[in-house]
């Protein structure tokens, strides 16, 4: 068992065990021969951390760590360095490139320190002496936190309208993209205009509340299946609905490239779209075949240029180590990609969600990629093409213990992205599968807390159920922005 002298949470120190000290797992149980006592001393300068492996009455193993007392802002330092002595104990402290952090927005700690006033010097020496972070992960981690600083507001507010079909659903895809076939097709009438009512009623509140707008982004599934007239009809019922004189960023995911053509393009472009997503995910045609993509190099060249001649800003998606994909077929993509100069640039790790068809096939990937010839090109891409990292999130049971990256070219970065990603203010979500996230500051832990609102993923319940939902997801802004953010309960 782990034995500690102060609190330490139990389920975030088990997955903090499972995740970076498998060894020690079952350590976990109470009974267990082995245990491991954490004692930590704290004074008005210093905190100091002595972790010792006892086997019977015997200390088989001592380690120590210290660091000055940083505040208390920073309330839970005494439990975040336990928890990292574990790390030091077991030999491992230098071994993962993101040290302790196992978290999936990994900047988030580094705004934290912000917010307290500590210098960028201060956050790069406690990821370094307390996470036990590398140089490499520290330089890409405040680079990246440089660049959203000046993004960052809680001013203003994000919407996001999701439509929930697809024409296919990609077997890695978790997100709601159900298929326009038998009870779905025949209520998508309904589906539609339900869409455009929570669309309408959210804008209509938003603008009783006096809310600034600062960024909408369309997405799905995949938006682009809905017909030129019922995108154009959507983009209307926000121009009517909506103030948008505070408005910095407007994107529509059309990552489906079987799904576009001119006449959908331009109405984008016309109703003020300013930003869309165009995924080729790889540049290789067999592997789009084996997870339900379908498009030709033509057609994504075709739609590529008709963006570009309307003066759209282009995001491209690309994911490594899907299905089959060895080293060379992900370094021919990374070539390929040389050709097009996109505004905007994700990297995926491919991750085996549990929604996708991949984990219900107890997909797994055998073929050996060579990370550190990806990662060359990738940088060497990038590079050329002026393209910097922006935004970076983590995820669970990717093959490659890394990150997933965004990157733009300078004064291009997706707003969208980065404050969904930073959960930095309230997001409203529209349509089946959205989430909102009402977002509190938390003035004396000087961090964010967070209340979500998930409308049901399934197109027909959301139908359903929409008109209850609605109520009470605009009681619960109303509650929010009517007290100023008071604490939630």
């Amino acid at each position: 068992m782990i034995i500690s002298n102060i609190d330490i949470n139990k389920n975030k120190l088990e997955e903090f065990v499972r995740v970076l000290l498998p060894e020690y797992y079952e350590i976990l149980s109470e009974n267990a021969d082995e245990k491991i006592c954490i004692d930590v001393n704290e004074s008005l300068q210093l905190i100091t951390v002595k972790s010792s492996v006892i086997i019977g009455n015997r200390t088989v193993k001592e380690i120590e760590i210290s660091y000055e007392k940083i505040g208390n802002d920073y309330f839970d330092q005494a439990e975040v360095m336990a928890k990292t002595s574990l790390l030091k104990l077991s030999g491992k402290e230098r071994e993962y490139k993101w040290g302790a952090l196992i978290g999936v927005r990994p900047a988030k700690i580094a705004g934290r320190f912000l917010n307290m006033g500590l210098s960028y010097e201060k956050i790069a020496d406690i990821l370094k002496n307390i996470y036990f972070v590398s140089e490499e992960k520290i330089k890409l981690l405040l680079d990246i936190v440089k660049r959203q600083e000046k993004y960052l507001d809680r001013e203003t507010i994000g919407i996001y309208i999701g439509v929930a079909f697809c024409p296919t659903k990609c077997t890695y895809c978790s997100f709601p993209a159900y298929l326009l076939k038998g009870k779905y097709a025949e209520r998508y009438d309904e589906y539609i205009k339900s869409l455009y009512r929570e669309t309408s009623e959210i804008g209509k509140f938003a603008q009783e509340q006096k809310l600034k707008i600062n960024t909408i982004y369309i997405g799905g599934g995949t938006p682009s299946i809905l017909s030129a007239e019922k995108i154009e009809k959507l983009l209307i019922t926000v121009k009517e609905n909506y103030d948008l004189q505070n408005l910095r960023e407007f994107t529509f995911e059309a990552g489906r490239i079987d799904t576009l053509d001119r006449e959908k393009l331009q109405i984008l472009k016309k109703h003020g779209v300013d930003k869309i997503s165009i995924n080729p995910q790889s540049f290789n045609e067999k592997t789009l075949k084996l997870v339900n993509r379908y498009h030709n190099r033509e057609e994504f060249d075709n739609v590529y240029s008709m963006s570009k001649e309307m003066g759209l800003k282009i995001n491209m998606d690309l994911i490594l180590g899907l299905p089959g994909e060895t080293t060379e077929d992900i370094l021919h993509t990374l070539e390929e990609l040389e050709k097009y100069n996109p505004e905007n640039l994700t990297i995926h790790n491919l991750a085996i969600k549990n929604a996708s068809r991949l984990n219900k096939e107890n997909y797994r990937h055998y073929i050996e990629l060579d990370y550190k010839r990806i990662f060359d090109k990738i940088d060497k891409v990038t590079e050329n093409k002026k393209l910097n990292p922006y935004y970076m999130y983590r995820q669970k049971n990717s093959f490659q213990w890394g990150e997933n990256l965004g990157y733009s070219v300078e004064g291009e970065e997706s707003v969208y992205n980065i404050e969904m990603i930073e959960e930095n203010k309230t997001v409203i979500g529209i349509g089946a599968g959205a989430i909102t996230k009402l977002i509190h500051y938390n003035e004396k832990e000087k961090r964010n807390s967070i209340k979500r609102l998930v409308n049901p993923k399934d197109p027909l319940v959301w139908v359903n159920e929409l008109p209850v939902r609605l109520e009470e997801k605009k009681q619960a802004l109303k509650n929010l922005f009517e007290s100023k953010y008071e604490k939630f309960e």
